[in-house]
């Protein structure tokens, strides 16, 4: 944590991981006090969590349309994870549906902004302060969308954003918490200097590594296969993968609690550099899809005009979902599939993480339906038109009443 988040408040001292000026740097672009350097995003949610002191017979609530391992910190700390559903065209949670899923156990909301789409924090805001309940934003998608000109990742008490592979920008592996509370932050820095685990030097190395190929060689044609390699490879531990088949149950690993690698802060760095850059590339392509789409008669989606959302991913619904992800590759074309099931992605055994199929069917019809196109730095006009024309040879699904 850097100088000036020390001078706001002197309780509040740096833990001396090398991450420092990372910290102070992001502090500054998201409009956050305080800030905390972790090993993966999913970290940083934990973290806050166990600062909060959430713990067993406590609910968080959450869209029931996510990744499970923003699940598995909840679960790690004994509390039950509590689904709502989604509305259908920024795939965000709810708030219609959010009051009736409070109760005296409430302890947190978490509002995610789901492929970068801003979540309506007014309405959501609105009901945790009748409740009193607080709000967490799950920005790891969104890095960069703002609400009526103000980022996501202020309006709560605490935010977190990751910088995996696929996410806004990259640094490998990688995770930030921010908030404004200085309590809280206090908190945090407590339970780092406590229990917080170092990266070892050859997961360090490994993962130095692997960002050197992804600069070199991944781009979209070579997105498809390369994917089904690093999964490969991950499995047999060649590479430091950003999950792995021990996190698809609720049982947290002994180094999970791991801070930011240097290598990992020394990228970062490099990348803030370069986000005004990032941002304005992902919304031109965004646009440049919804004026491809619109010429090939898909639907494009109404998004309130007070949102201006950097999208991580272009989500569009398609009639057959599976065969369009399943000819991607052959065509070399880079198709996500971000959400397989309620709970991303598809082995995520959803009975043993409290989820009752049925549950939120917008967010299962979403599942069924939604692939994404990609719209990072490498995604140039010629790609985005490949895309769509790939995309073009399927069809939406019906139009629902």
């Amino acid at each position: 944590m850097s100088e000036t988040q020390r001078d706001t408040n002197p309780a509040v001292k740096s833990l001396g991981t090398g991450t420092d000026e990372y910290e102070r740097r992001f502090a500054e672009q998201v409009g956050a006090r305080y800030a905390f350097a972790f090993w993966k995003g999913r970290v940083a949610l934990y973290a806050v969590l166990k600062a909060l002191r959430v713990g067993p017979g406590d609910e968080i609530i959450l869209p029931g349309y996510t990744c499970v391992m923003d699940v598995n910190p909840i679960m790690y700390l004994g509390a039950r994870p509590v689904y709502v559903d989604i509305e259908p065209v920024t795939y965000n949670l709810d708030p219609a549906l959010l009051e009736a899923r409070i109760t005296p156990a409430t302890r947190l909301i978490i509002a995610q902004h789901t492929y970068g789409y801003p979540a309506d924090m007014d309405a959501i805001l609105a009901i945790s302060r009748r409740h009193n309940v607080p709000v967490i934003e799950d920005c790891c998608l969104a890095f960069g969308s703002t609400i009526n000109g103000r980022r996501v990742g202020t309006f709560g008490l605490a935010a977190y954003y990751s910088f995996q592979w696929n996410k806004p920008y990259t640094t490998g592996l990688g995770g930030m918490l921010t908030t404004s509370d200085p309590e809280l932050a206090e908190r945090i820095r407590a339970l780092c200097e406590e229990e917080l685990v170092t990266p070892g030097a050859k997961e360090t190395a490994m993962l130095a590594a692997q960002l050197v190929v992804y600069r070199t060689l991944i781009y979209p044609r070579t997105t498809a296969l390369a994917t089904q390699a690093f999964r490969l490879l991950t499995r047999a531990g060649l590479v430091v993968g950003s999950s792995s088949t021990a996190e698809f149950r609720p049982e947290m690993a002994p180094d999970f609690f791991k801070g930011m690698s240097t290598v990992q802060a020394r990228a970062g760095l490099r990348q803030l550099r370069r986000t005004e850059l990032m941002m304005a590339h992902r919304r031109r392509i965004a646009r440049l899809y919804d004026q491809l789409l619109a010429e090939k008669g898909w639907p494009v989606p109404a998004v309130p005009p007070n949102l201006d959302p950097v999208l991580v991913r272009y989500p569009v619904r398609v009639a057959e979902k599976a065969k369009a992800l399943a000819e991607a590759a052959g065509h070399f074309i880079e198709l996500g599939s971000w959400f397989e099931c309620p709970l991303h992605p598809i082995e995520t055994p959803l009975e043993a993480y409290g989820y009752a199929s049925g549950s939120c069917p917008v967010a299962e019809q979403a599942a069924r339906e939604v692939v994404n196109l990609p719209t990072h730095m490498r995604v140039s006009e010629k790609t985005a038109r490949r895309t769509v024309e790939y995309l073009a040879r399927f069809a939406p699904p019906p139009a629902r009443a």
